[in-house]
């Protein structure tokens, strides 16, 4: 087991660089002549394809914390994490029937923007700063740490910091030159890091199958994870009872059984993928059909994400228990890094690049929407009021650098702990913080005409505030006697309610606060916000995508459940 990169390993990362580098920058040369019109640079407005949609949905939105935090939760939980991934691509579904209508009726280009026009001005602008500091001290900081973890690791773990200054470098030459750079240079990636990522999986299952004495085959390698750890291969976490291990609870404090799918995973996606600037920018230039069909394409390759980033992680568990893999470095965030080890000269080369691709298209995706709510939201309105096209660009440019470089400085030591609770669940629990509030503020702005701008404000802050609560102090003040609160305790001598309830709670109790002050406020018909029938009526086309997914994960859930 090799578990340092050999000259073919380089040689093969060195290609993918090549090639991606040379392809963003033709790109590049030919969208030169829109060098300074601004809705070009931040929006790609009406070029993007709808296979470049879903692909750059996908390459946008996995990254390091799939492939290493998913593949860690993989080691940990075992399938049920999949479920992010197949509620995604429902979630993907109602976005494409029913959210993208209403933004492309109204000609909206930013989330800020959808709420200035449902809404007023102080909304607008309140969420457009809390996204930033989202975007770059949450999921910015996150993914470029999980992604220099483990190319570290396999570099030989001496190049942490240079690893990390290469992946923001690298970013930024792609992010520098705008959205259609981005989004057609994620085609690349998304092919790299599906090809990549399914070679990863095959090569540990056959590792598996070697080990295990059934011989190099990837079948049978699965078969060998199911027989070994079959209480990973369950969708539902069982609630501890009061015999239960730490590890146990610790499990149903970061999927919760049943509670999972009736609370916190269906608010994750639907505000992920139908209220976030960092994906709904990609099908905001497009027309509708356009914009659908890339949806709905990304939700296909949905399903593909589980096989490619947690299956590996099942395989590292069983290899680990089993005495077949030296001790995980970073934890449960190691047992990806620790599966590539396995892989031959060459491959693991390949591998690296698709990791690699993941991480810098997420990066470019997200500082690309970063200094587009900035300059558009932020700067044009308040700041330079007059600022042309050239000059909206060049800021653009200025907030994509600042951005990386905020991200580079606070990950440099871990700030902000990213690595103590593993990089997966700190991503889904701290944006968790924000996306009850968020999430209930969109949903009734879109399909309640009553909703008032008092409600909206007055719901982003008491979902945050109601979050904090159930997060941070509800454990302490119910304790574990109460029927409501299931509290457990998580090895610090307290309690702790697991996420996705405290999400589910939190999101119950806003609406009810928003629907009881737009009822107490004035009536509000917001004209400039319209909604058009015609455009919710679903093509034949569209129609057989969404069966086709409703079906294969319906599959899935039958098998596993």
């Amino acid at each position: 087991m090799n578990q340092n990169l050999a000259f073919a390993d380089y040689a093969v990362f060195i290609i993918y660089f090549i090639v991606v580098s040379t392809y963003g920058y033709t790109v590049y040369r030919k969208r030169e002549k829109n060098e300074h019109d601004a809705k070009a640079y931040f929006l790609a407005e009406g070029t993007l394809t709808w296979w470049a949609i879903g692909a750059s949905l996908i390459a946008s939105n996995i990254s390091a914390e799939q492939f290493i935090g998913m593949s860690g939760e993989g080691f940990f939980l075992g399938i049920a994490v999949a479920a992010y991934e197949w509620i995604a691509a429902i979630a993907l579904i109602i976005v494409a029937v029913w959210f993208i209508p209403v933004y492309l009726k109204n000609k909206i280009y930013t989330m800020p923007q959808f709420l200035k026009t449902r809404y007023n001005e102080s909304t607008a602008l309140i969420m457009a700063v809390f996204w930033l500091f989202l975007y770059v001290f949450v999921n910015l900081t996150s993914i470029l740490y999980l992604g220099a973890v483990a190319i570290n690791g396999l570099a030989g773990g001496e190049y942490l910091h240079a690893i990390m200054i290469g992946l923001a470098v690298f970013a930024l030459v792609i992010s520098l030159g705008g959205m259609k750079v981005v989004a057609y240079t994620d085609v690349i990636q998304v092919a790299v890091l599906i090809i990549g990522g399914l070679v990863t999986s095959y090569i540990a299952l056959t590792t598996v199958g070697q080990y295990f004495g059934v011989g190099e085959n990837a079948i049978a390698g699965f078969k060998v994870l199911m027989r070994e750890a079959p209480e990973h291969f369950k969708m539902i976490i069982p609630e501890p009872t009061a015999t239960s291990s730490q590890n146990d609870i610790n499990k149903y404090l970061t999927f919760p059984g049943m509670m999972s799918y009736l609370a916190g995973i269906w608010i994750i996606n639907l505000n992920y993928w139908g209220c976030n600037q960092y994906i709904t920018q990609r099908a905001l230039g497009a027309d509708l059909q356009t914009a659908r069909t890339g949806i709905l394409f990304a939700g296909i390759l949905k399903l593909l994400m589980p096989l490619i980033v947690m299956l590996p992680g099942i395989a590292a568990y069983v290899l680990y228990e089993n005495g077949h893999l030296p001790q995980l470095v970073g934890g449960k965030d190691g047992a990806y890094s620790a599966v590539l080890t396995f892989l031959p000269t060459g491959l693991k080369g390949l591998s690296v690049a698709a990791l690699t691709a993941a991480i810098v298209a997420s990066l470019a995706g997200k500082v690309n929407s970063i200094s587009t709510i900035y300059t558009l939201d932020v700067h044009k309105k308040y700041i330079q009021k007059d600022a042309s096209d050239r000059s909206q660009v060049n800021i653009g440019r200025y907030a994509v650098f600042a951005a990386m470089l905020l991200a580079v400085l606070f990950t440099w030591n871990d700030i902000l702990g990213i690595g103590g609770v593993g990089g997966f669940t700190y991503i889904q629990k701290y944006t968790g913080f924000i996306s009850p509030g968020v999430f209930a503020m969109f949903f009734l702005g879109m399909f309640w005409k009553r909703t008032t701008g008092t409600a909206a404000i007055i719901g982003v802050i008491s979902g945050f505030l109601l979050s904090v609560l159930f997060n941070e102090f509800a454990p302490a003040l119910f304790g574990t006697e109460t029927l409501l609160y299931t509290a457990y305790t998580n090895g610090k001598g307290g309690y702790e309610i697991p996420f996705h309830i405290c999400m589910g709670l939190s999101f119950m109790f806003t609406m009810l606060i928003m629907i009881a002050v737009s009822f107490a406020g004035p009536k509000v018909n917001p004209k400039a916000f319209e909604l058009d029938t015609e455009m919710f009526k679903v093509k034949p086309q569209t129609t057989v995508l969404i069966v086709i997914t409703l079906l294969i994960i319906f599959a899935l859930y039958a098998k596993f459940w």
